[in-house]
């Protein structure tokens, strides 16, 4: 990287300041590739990021102002986000429980109760299929592999962040895919309660 960064240097004979200050204005570009981020759908796709913790790094305020409003929404947001989660998680949790239940007793089977263990594998095959729905929406539209897009749902639905992938941030799809925004949108909202619900 040393030795590129000096080739360019020279082939375009820029001071290490000039080099410095081009990078800078190079790399704050670069979110833009989805489209403006300040627009409705790039700031509700920052809102979620902020209040679920989720985090990407792919946009963040610039000015004092747009700094501590956000530490301000997420003093709120947090905490409600969480309860939220938790209250669709239980409300998840108990309607699963009646319908096997339901299912079991509609079978004949003597034993009715739904155990543990019936919970256990009913919830990983739940997280499974989210991850897996996920997976192959994010592969065709973000033209990854099936392997990147389920890593991708794993990171932001548990909600680790790492930014490495990052979905809507090419093709101005923040702007001309709004079909594919909203999917992303109720994807990580209704992924986040059912991870949430069994883990």
């Amino acid at each position: 990287l040393e030795l590129r960064q000096q080739e360019l240097r020279a082939r375009y004979n820029l001071s290490q300041g000039g080099y410095e200050e081009l990078e800078r204005v190079v790399l704050r570009l670069k979110p833009h590739k989805a489209g403006v981020q300040w627009r409705f759908a790039g700031s509700f796709y920052f809102a979620i990021t902020v209040i679920t913790t989720i985090g990407y790094g792919h946009a963040a305020p610039s000015t004092d102002g747009g700094k501590v409003f956000c530490m301000f929404y997420a003093l709120l947001g947090i905490p409600l986000t969480l309860v939220m989660f938790q209250s669709l998680g239980e409300r998840i949790n108990t309607l699963v429980r009646y319908l096997l239940h339901r299912a079991k007793k509609g079978l004949g089977m003597r034993r009715a109760d739904v155990s543990m263990a019936n919970m256990v594998l009913i919830g990983f095959f739940s997280c499974i299929s989210t991850l897996c729905i996920g997976a192959a929406a994010f592969s065709h539209y973000e033209h990854w592999t099936f392997f990147q897009a389920y890593y991708y749902c794993f990171i932001t639905l548990t909600t680790i962040g790492f930014g490495d992938y990052v979905a809507l941030q090419k093709d101005q799809a923040l702007q001309t895919q709004p079909q594919y925004v909203a999917f992303s949108f109720v994807y990580i909202l209704t992924g986040l309660t059912v991870i949430g619900a069994f883990l």
